[in-house]
């Protein structure tokens, strides 16, 4: 094997030419002797191999210098720079062995690798996770500048779920693709609600007297009021579960509205509530502590 002349090949007149330069003579060469135009030709295919041999060694930059640099200190004094032919094929196979190892390692650096993700959380209201909202989160980026993202908080999102920003993570290397942002939910219970599951927690007060005669009364959910009984001798802590008022399973479905009952005595009495106290005291046998 002789060492090839590769410029000559790819028909470049110079070895001062640029990579798009090298590209489309390729694209030239290799349509011309391309095997489905020479059915039959040797020579053609001969030649094609030597074109992908060239575009292989010069379309690299690194191996395009090299390539260079051995061309002009062997050959660019003369023809008698290698007088052995075989000592010309043993430096041509080694110098294609260092570029196609070369090649390995530049390909290897060169993958693409993804940004790493980062991970963030943020704190909502019961009722924005309830009925969902576009809410501004300003982070401080690894440049230490302050960025805002719209977060799309969908409703019925749950306590500890994670929102995904793609590509607003760290940037990929090597053209890869950045990595995500990831914001973990936390939902705050407000002094009226409490999210347990998909079930809301409420409390519910009554008057003694509502709670030992009975009654029916109007109580407010997260999203509108509805109409309940209460029972007569109910008691403090005992709960009133309400279907389907609570937080949402799905689109369509809901929790529960759980009312803890707590019934509430009036610090202040007017004398007719003190009598009538006092006459309740003298008739009623009850005794809570018996």
């Amino acid at each position: 094997m002789v060492y090839k002349n590769y410029y000559k090949i790819l028909d470049l007149e110079t070895n001062h030419v640029s990579l798009d330069e090298i590209r489309q003579a390729y694209r030239q060469a290799a349509k011309k002797y391309h095997p489905d135009l020479n059915v039959g030709d040797s020579l053609a295919e001969e030649k094609i191999k030597d074109i992908n041999e060239a575009y292989k060694v010069l379309s690299v930059p690194s191996s395009k210098r090299k390539y260079d640099r051995i061309w002009n200190s062997r050959f660019g004094k003369g023809p008698k720079a290698f007088s052995d032919k075989s000592q010309k094929g043993a430096i041509f196979n080694i110098f294609l062995g260092n570029i196609d190892n070369q090649v390995k390692e530049e390909k290897v650096k060169k993958n693409p690798v993804k940004g790493e993700n980062v991970e963030t959380e943020i704190s909502v209201s019961i009722y924005d996770a309830f009925y969902g909202l576009d809410k501004q989160i300003s982070l401080k980026t690894i440049n230490g500048n302050a960025k805002t993202y719209t977060v799309k908080i969908p409703r019925g999102i749950q306590s500890g779920e994670k929102i995904r920003l793609i590509g607003q993570g760290k940037t990929g290397k090597n053209g890869g693709k950045n990595g995500d942002l990831l914001i973990k939910i936390n939902i705050q219970d407000d002094k009226k609600f409490k999210l347990k599951g998909y079930d809301l927690y409420t409390d519910l007060l009554l008057t003694p007297w509502e709670a030992a005669l009975g009654t029916r009364t109007v109580i407010k959910t997260i999203n509108d009021e509805t109409k309940i009984y209460i029972p007569e001798g109910i008691q403090s802590g005992e709960k009133i579960r309400i279907p389907n008022k609570g937080y949402y399973l799905d689109k369509e479905t809901r929790g529960d509205l759980v009312a803890e009952v707590k019934v509430v005595v009036p610090k202040h009495l007017t004398e007719k509530e003190k009598s009538v106290y006092k006459e309740l005291s003298k008739i009623s046998k009850f005794n809570p502590r018996a």
